[in-house]
């Protein structure tokens, strides 16, 4: 992400907003937070269940 800038990512917020209009930002915004919380949730879960299964393998 360091490769776009931060004109590049105002370019993209303006695009969006043109696109999606201010009412949805907001909701597509809380949404993809939402997605990338639950992801997270699993990735650590899936790697803890990983790390528990070593330990009880020794």
């Amino acid at each position: 992400m360091a490769q776009i800038g931060i004109p590049g990512l105002i370019l993209i917020a303006i695009i969006a907003l043109i696109i999606f209009g201010p009412k949805k930002l907001p909701e597509i915004g809380k949404a993809t937070g939402e997605t990338l919380r639950e992801f997270k949730k699993s990735a650590r879960e899936l790697t803890n269940d990983d790390d528990k299964e070593k330990e009880d393998n020794k």
